[in-house]
């Protein structure tokens, strides 16, 4: 028995989310977790004839208990949707505190799941999260990842548009690494299946990376404040669930980009270091995904010269992101110590 679980399921991406998951058959229970409407939520996916039983539950009587408990998959889609003008940056004041409360009831009701963090800014949540199974002494870095397949999915998507082949997407492959905002998502278009025309421009080079980068900004801007990027969002975080659904039923040699502790892998971590010229206690690069979680990260490869720049222009900013996620774990367990009625 495979239990999913959905945290925020009522929202933007949740519902699409919840959707494609109730739809994948290797889940036998979904279960559903939001501040409003997730019965409705749950009832409405019920009446779908697929074999997962459909759960929702409300903050009230355990209902985050309920649901985590027996969970094996928890994605976390929950949180503000961004807004035009609004920066990462801005959304993790708000998303910040509504992930660590999530991520305490993780580590109380099903420490052993592996754990699936959609909300952004993404580089900032998941150390949020693994500060937080530290504190309760289940931290177990094989089993935490940050959802960074729309990156995948959109370089795919523009790079089949751009060899004047949209239909072949789904078999175009290009390793995305780094992080998941901006100057931190490094598109491998040197290493992608299928490789550009050899007469590309350099300003049409320079815009596919910076549409890969900021795809998310191209979204907000059409939906002209109604939202931000979550149907494609859902259908990413349903990929890389279905991914980490295969692995732990066994299946091997899955490899796919995701934002993990490097601690999950010491010697991969070493080897990534060295290519990066950084330590980085999180890095997206191509993680082999096993039973257990994280078997391998895969190292970069070789890079031209300009995914090299790109590399070095993203460390910075990972690094910024990755301490504010975790100052923010640690200042409010020290203010709670100081005053425990916080």
């Amino acid at each position: 028995m495979v239990k999913a679980v959905v945290l925020g399921a009522a929202g933007g991406i949740g519902q699409p989310l919840s959707l494609l998951l109730k739809a994948n058959p290797a889940i036998d229970e979904l279960g559903l977790y939001d501040i409003v409407n997730t019965p409705g939520v749950a009832i409405d996916l019920s009446h779908i004839a697929t074999p997962a039983v459909v759960t929702g539950f409300l903050p009230p009587n355990d209902g985050l208990k309920h649901t985590l408990t027996g969970a094996d998959v928890v994605v976390i889609p929950a949180g503000v949707p961004r807004k035009p003008g609004m920066t990462r940056d801005d959304l993790f004041k708000i998303n910040a505190g509504i992930v660590k409360d999530l991520a305490t009831g993780i580590a109380t009701y099903a420490p052993k799941a592996f754990v699936l963090v959609i909300s952004n800014p993404v580089n900032s949540t998941v150390p949020i999260v693994a500060e937080v199974f530290k504190k309760h002494n289940v931290y177990d870095p094989k089993r935490i990842f940050g959802v960074t397949t729309l990156d995948v999915v959109r370089a795919s998507t523009f790079v089949a548009e751009l060899i004047g082949k949209p239909g072949s997407a789904p078999d175009v492959v290009v390793p995305v690494i780094g992080g998941h905002s901006g100057v931190t998502i490094v598109p491998l278009l040197s290493q992608s299946s299928h490789p550009l025309p050899s007469d590309i421009s350099a300003d049409a080079f320079a815009a596919l990376v910076k549409r890969i980068q900021f795809g998310g900004d191209e979204v907000v801007k059409a939906k002209d404040g109604a939202g931000s990027a979550t149907l494609s969002m859902a259908y990413a975080g349903a990929e890389f669930a279905g991914k980490i659904l295969r692995a732990l039923k066994g299946e091997k040699g899955i490899v796919v980009p995701s934002f993990v502790p490097l601690a999950a892998d010491p010697a991969g971590a070493a080897a990534l270091t060295k290519e990066l010229g950084a330590e980085l206690e999180f890095f997206s690069s191509n993680v082999e995904l096993g039973a257990e979680g994280v078997v391998k990260i895969h190292p970069l490869g070789r890079l031209t010269e300009g995914e090299a720049a790109l590399v070095k222009a993203a460390v910075p900013e990972l690094t910024t992101n990755i301490k504010t996620g975790t100052t923010y774990v640690l200042e409010k367990y020290e203010a709670e110590e100081k005053n425990p009625k916080l």
